[in-house]
């Protein structure tokens, strides 16, 4: 009896010294795999919309390309529209002519301005209208653009009472807005326009949102020593007109 409880105590203290002992690679195989379901839950935790998936790069770049594609036709109208403007003449009898006015120097209508202000003599000449309207506020001296306007016509003859000056605008809204004014007041049913054949199609548009009846008619081309080419005007005119129409001016 005593070899057997020498026998089994000495199991009990092998058994214990196994347990305490235990095989370290068992031990870190079980680390490992407890390692292991963490990533994985904590993958499974992050939201999928942190990485970006394919079908929404597609959805940008589609976006992208219909948003140029759709300003390539709009720019394209518009050119399309200015040209169509600038390369016809629309004058027959109406109320008024109102020349839309531009730069002058010392009291003396700019090269571009006597150009548009001899048109409108041309027209008033042939008896398209009775009466012009000369457009423009201050020009950086004492004098204005539409008051320049009116004393160069009188100079070629045309009466006063047959010329009003408007002498307040200072841009080409401002101007339509007058005129409406000014058409309204004199009961002037239907007006030509004169101007560069690029500003026409904005000065129709804009007089047309005033509920003004207008035609147009161009101002001769001519030679201008450090003047803007055609290209720069037609962009000036497009990116004026898109801004217009957005309410950005």
């Amino acid at each position: 009896m005593t070899g057997e409880n020498e026998r089994t105590a000495s199991a009990a203290i092998l058994t214990k010294e196994v347990g305490a002992s235990a095989d370290p690679g068992l031990v870190f195989s079980q680390s490992q795999t407890h390692k292991a379901e963490g990533s994985k839950m904590m993958a499974m935790s992050i939201p999928a919309g942190i990485k970006p998936r394919p079908w929404i790069l597609w959805g940008l770049l589609a976006l992208l390309l219909l948003a140029v594609v759709a300003a390539s036709g709009w720019c394209r109208w518009v050119y399309v529209e200015i040209q169509s403007y600038a390369d016809q003449d629309q004058a027959a009898p109406s109320d008024a002519i109102a020349v839309f006015g531009a730069a002058e120097y010392d009291g003396r209508p700019s090269p571009v301005y006597r150009a548009r202000l001899d048109r409108a003599f041309q027209l008033y000449n042939r008896g398209i209208a009775p009466l012009i309207i000369t457009l423009g506020g201050d020009g950086g001296d004492e004098y204005s653009e539409g008051g320049v306007g009116r004393q160069y016509l009188i100079g070629k003859g045309v009466p006063e009472q047959a010329i009003i000056a408007e002498t307040q605008s200072r841009n080409t809204e401002e101007s339509a807005k007058r005129i409406a004014v000014i058409a309204g007041a004199n009961g002037l049913r239907r007006l030509v326009i004169v101007s560069d054949g690029t500003h026409l199609f904005r000065i129709h548009e804009i007089c047309a949102a005033e509920g003004l009846n207008v035609l147009t008619s161009p101002r001769p081309v001519i030679p201008i020593e450090g003047g803007s080419s055609d290209f720069d005007r037609i962009v000036h005119e497009m990116l004026s007109y898109t801004a217009w129409r957005m309410h950005l001016h």
